[in-house]
């Protein structure tokens, strides 16, 4: 049940009618017909701007069309009042049988807030993609946090969903992991070390070192650089993988699939790639103009192979390859996106860091020119992450080197709240990480004041005497809830259908969070209140059917709750500590 989409059909059906009897011209496109919650709830429980938008195409007058339609839609036992705002917005008040029918659906709906949106379209969510380098930082925190809810919601919306990491094996930074793991293993023997700049000097190396000398003794000592690099590459890459993989189970992370650069090269698919953009005209000989003030790494003075990106977008074409024949780091990600395009996907979105904002415009255009603009790529980038503690900024994790890792992070705090708090901001914005707030119990901490809402209702369950099924709480006569705190509750729980449908079209899984903040605030108000009056209390005695109403309505609370939780990837609390 989808009950903005019920009502919206019932405004449609009316138009069609009035435009059947000439009360409207015919032939009207009602496609940008909209029923929505009002700005201000105090105007009535739904708004629609039929008349606004039909206006001009049927050149009436805004109000006289939702003068005529308040009429038709008055006509439907649903809606109670229909009154004309403004220059023409209708608002619409719905009876409380209406209310308790979202009650009981979310109950006994088992998909009740699922959405066939997606219509099962194939969207690869690529995420993380972090260097195998070493252990996953704070930043990769916010970037694996968010994907994996936006997958999670697109699942939710009705779409079939891949979760992809690239590894981004292929580049030098894996060479200098390599030496790296060198010098441990030469520790390992007992030699002395010291780590030059742009080697990684963290303490995650050390049993790295160790396990390589357990397994091939000192085969490796004394030896120049070509003979054990591609061995101690290769076997430093499994490691740190593994421990990327061990980093992200422990905040619910599971890819579908993990995809090599390096299996890009000497395997013609690079070159594949180039060819099909060359086949359309878009690889051509050539000399860029040089940028203005700081000179990107793919820039020379000299004929390039360079790709009119300009075609589809971009600001200025880009180099593919270099005059010396080597591929630029554009050109691999053009053969990985090539591949994607090549495996079927309808829907392409990658998730990047902040400081990848300059490559998005150029992976749109490649993917635009490779699809012959079939396949959209949205690219969503996530802001920095400043941790706090203390009031003082976190200090450095030792064991990393140069950065807080995102095993410190969940070591701290947990994977619940360490997932909840990294959506409480939008992915672009800024977010503040304070261990102190995100795990005090108050209503300035929204992710204890959601699971504080989850915790109280089921404190309630186990109070109870009933039998508190949701399919018996399903069946039960609502018309005794009457009072506005609890038709607040009951509204709130019919826009979650709606919601994660605007979440999921706009790849916005923040909105989850808020919503459940709000809706939690909602259900804490009623509690509250309770204190006060006795008949909002959930449980009353000798009365049978008031105590199965409200427990009806705060376990939809509850159903709702749990499922939006899911969609973050948190797990709901049946009680707090």
């Amino acid at each position: 049940m989808n009950l903005f989409a019920d009502i919206r059909a019932l405004v449609v059906t009316c138009l069609d009618t009035m435009m059947t009897e000439g009360t409207l011209p015919a032939g009207l496109v009602l496609d940008n017909v909209a029923v929505e919650p009002p700005r201000d709830a105090a105007h009535g429980d739904m708004a629609t701007n039929a008349a606004m938008v039909l206006a001009k195409p049927s050149k009436m007058k805004p109000r006289d069309i939702a003068e005529a339609l308040s009429v038709k839609l008055l006509e439907d036992d649903r809606i109670t009042s229909a009154d004309v705002a403004g220059p023409g917005f209708l608002n619409l008040r719905l009876a409380a049988p209406v209310w308790h029918g979202v009650i009981s659906s979310a109950l006994t709906d088992a998909s009740y807030g699922r959405s066939q949106m997606g219509q099962g379209k194939k969207v690869n969510v690529e995420y993380v993609s972090a260097n195998p380098t070493g252990p996953l930082h704070v930043g990769h925190t916010r970037g694996a946090v968010f994907g994996d809810a936006l997958a999670s919601l697109l699942d939710y919306a009705g779409y079939n969903i891949t979760r992809e990491y690239y590894i981004n094996d292929g580049g030098a930074q894996v060479d200098v992991l390599a030496r790296s793991v060198y010098l441990r293993y030469q520790e390992a023997h007992g030699q002395d070390i010291a780590f030059e700049d742009g080697t990684y000097p963290g303490d995650y190396l050390i049993p790295v070192g160790q396990d390589l000398k357990d397994k091939v003794g000192d085969k490796y000592l004394g030896q120049p650089e070509d003979v054990w690099l591609q061995d101690i590459r290769e076997y430093a890459t499994d490691k740190m993988l593994d421990l990327i993989r061990a980093d992200l189970k422990a905040l619910g992370v599971e890819m579908d699939v993990f995809y090599s650069e390096k299996s890009l090269y000497g395997t013609g698919r690079i070159e594949a790639s180039i060819d099909d953009l060359r086949s359309k005209g878009l690889i051509y000989e050539g000399v860029l103009e040089p940028p203005k003030g700081k000179k990107p790494d793919d820039w020379e003075p000299r004929v390039q192979t360079l790709f009119k990106s300009t075609e589809h977008g971009d600001d200025v074409d880009r180099p593919v390859q270099k005059s010396d024949g080597a591929w630029t780091y554009f050109a691999p990600d053009i053969a990985y996106h090539y591949d994607k395009v090549s495996r079927g996907f309808d829907e392409l979105i990658d998730v990047f860091g902040a400081d990848h904002g300059g490559y998005v415009k150029r992976m749109k255009a490649a993917v635009s020119a490779l699809s012959d603009g079939a396949v959209p790529l949205d690219v969503k980038l996530t802001q920095l992450v400043k941790l706090y503690k203390n009031g003082e900024p976190f200090k450095m994790s030792k064991r990393a080197g140069t950065f807080v890792t995102l095993r410190d992070v969940v070591d701290a705090v947990g994977a619940d709240v360490t997932r909840f708090h990294m959506l409480t901001r939008k992915n672009d914005a800024p977010l503040d990480f304070d261990f102190d707030k995100v795990t005090e119990q108050s209503k300035d901490n929204p992710v204890f004041y959601v699971q504080y809402a989850h915790a109280r209702v089921q404190s309630v369950l186990r109070k109870s005497d009933i039998d508190t099924s949701h399919a018996a709480l399903g069946a039960v006569d609502l018309s005794g809830l009457t009072h506005d705190a609890e038709i607040t509750v009951a509204k709130k729980i019919a826009e979650w259908p709606r919601l994660v449908e605007i979440a999921a079209r706009t790849n916005e899984p923040h909105r989850i969070a808020f919503y459940l903040y709000e809706l939690a605030s909602d259900f804490h108000a009623l509690w509250n209140r309770g204190k006060d009056e006795p008949s909002l209390r959930f449980l009353q005695e000798g009365d049978l059917a008031a105590t199965q109403s409200k427990i009806a309505l705060i376990s939809a609370v509850a159903v709702v709750i749990s499922g939006g939780l899911g969609i973050l990837g948190v797990t709901p609390a049946n009680e707090m500590r």
